[in-house]
């Protein structure tokens, strides 16, 4: 059963749970786009499960998918960030809680929204031990960098047109100044969302996603190693 209830603490949450064959493994959540919990970020979930991870994917919009930018961008400002905070830091707290789950944190890796959320996270959320941030977009104001405990990995296009290079620059820049230890790298070329193979925006690049993939697992299984 994929689809799944897990408790925050607000109350619970609704999420997309991808178990390893193994039964046994590190675990990550995973932070959705402003198109919500859909296809995308459900087989990311599964690629995840796929290497040998736990990963629960938050569904941070109770159901809601869009595919119209227009409408996606309404869901993002509307979203509330104490909801997504109970939200983040209770699929961390689950995901610690279940059988096979190995080391004493979990990741969080996200796309646009969820990749200004997955560092949120990191900041706020006790049980996050390491991020992973695509094309860092965060609408709601920014957390205290330096609360982060873990590392940090960053994956942003050159030719980004929501997230330019001298933005993502500087970012790097205030997380590195907070004492955190934090890499970026930049894609030639590579517009937003390159990693989303649904290619709404006409972006998708399948050798960067590919090769940021390959440096997501392999941060992971460094940073949380048990």
């Amino acid at each position: 059963m994929p689809d799944i209830e897990f408790p925050t603490g607000a109350g619970s949450a609704p999420g997309y749970l991808a178990t390893p064959a193994s039964g046994q493994g590190p675990a990550t959540i995973v932070l959705q786009e402003w198109w919500g919990l859909e296809e995308h970020i459900r087989s990311v979930c599964d690629r995840f499960a796929a290497n040998g991870f736990f990963a629960l994917a938050p569904d941070l919009f109770r159901g809601e998918t869009t595919t119209q930018p227009s409408e996606a961008e309404q869901k993002l400002m509307a979203l509330s960030m104490d909801q997504a905070e109970h939200d983040m830091c209770g699929a961390a707290d689950y995901l610690l809680s279940l059988p096979g789950v190995q080391g004493d944190g979990v990741a969080s890796v996200g796309f646009c929204l969820g990749g200004g959320l997955s560092v949120w996270a990191a900041a706020t959320c006790p049980n996050i031990a390491a991020a992973v941030t695509y094309y860092y977009v965060m609408p709601h104001g920014k957390p205290d960098f330096a609360k982060i405990k873990g590392p940090v990995l960053g994956h942003f296009g050159t030719a980004d047109q929501f997230v330019p290079t001298d933005a993502a620059q500087a970012l790097e820049s205030e997380i590195r100044d907070a004492g955190v230890d934090v890499t970026f790298h930049y894609y030639d070329g590579a517009g937003h969302a390159f990693f989303n193979d649904l290619d709404r925006l006409g972006t998708y690049d399948q050798a960067h996603a590919q090769s940021s993939w390959e440096r997501t697992i392999e941060f992971l299984r460094t940073a949380l190693a048990a």
